[in-house]
């Protein structure tokens, strides 16, 4: 196994895809994904732009329909919620399909929506990733960092490193063996001196400044967790996840 990391969809080679591909935004698209699955939604679809959400979900019947819309941190006007993964409760979810835009994580699903196997991966899931990655073996796989309006991010690099970390954990491969590119063993490294402080580095991170300064307080802290839900957001289809 050969894993790449990515720190923006747009950095990602465009003349291939992986066996598998993993999109990371841990603030909070990727978060909300995984959450919103695990509290018994049907499926997760994405969408970049606003208009194409609203004309598509008008055709899903209301009451199996969410719709979430994020733009700069805020929820946008008509959406049933915005990007928080504490709105997605099984009582508010369950057996409804969520429709969702956001700023920067539906940017890189889209991206990578071509590979055979597309993951969406966050803190809260990274041990249900790494296990999936050892149980499927997939020969390349490719981790997209979100980021933030095309620049890096501290939040989805450290969540990169936090799955090589889990796959180190558990095979015979060294970080030399594992790392396809030097932005993996940077990731894990990033890790690796922030693994007991995650809130903190978020709290670092300049969308983690931007979310505070919402009072998205409970936000951050959720989204710092690791390995507290044991769910596997997959493509179904392009565009569509399901647990």
């Amino acid at each position: 196994m050969k894993l790449f990391v990515y720190h923006t969809p747009e950095l990602t080679p465009t003349d291939s895809v992986p066996d598998c591909a993993i999109a990371v935004d841990v603030l909070r698209a990727t978060s909300t994904i995984a959450t919103v699955l695990h509290a018994g939604a049907e499926a997760v679809q994405v969408f970049s732009d606003m208009d194409q959400l609203m004309q598509l979900s008008a055709d899903w019947p209301a009451e199996k329909r969410l719709r979430a819309g994020e733009r700069g941190g805020a929820k946008v006007e008509g959406c049933d919620l915005g990007n928080s993964p504490l709105d997605c409760t099984p009582e508010r979810v369950k057996d409804c399909r969520l429709f969702i835009s956001t700023t920067n994580g539906t940017r890189a699903l889209q991206r990578i929506e071509a590979a055979p196997s597309v993951l969406a991966a966050a803190l809260i899931n990274r041990q249900a990733v790494v296990n999936y990655l050892l149980e499927t073996n997939p020969e390349t796989v490719w981790i997209v960092s979100s980021g933030w309006e095309g620049s890096y991010s501290l939040e989805d690099t450290v969540c990169a490193g936090a799955i090589a970390d889990g796959l180190l954990a558990r095979s015979s491969l060294s970080a030399k063996e594992l790392a396809g590119n030097d932005e993996a063993i940077a990731a894990l490294a990033l890790y690796r001196h922030w693994k007991d402080d995650l809130l903190g580095l978020l709290h670092h991170a300049s969308h983690g400044q931007r979310l505070l300064r919402l009072n998205c307080h409970e936000d951050l802290k959720y989204c710092s967790q690791t390995d507290i839900l044991e769910i596997v957001p997959r493509q179904k289809q392009p565009g569509v996840l399901v647990k």
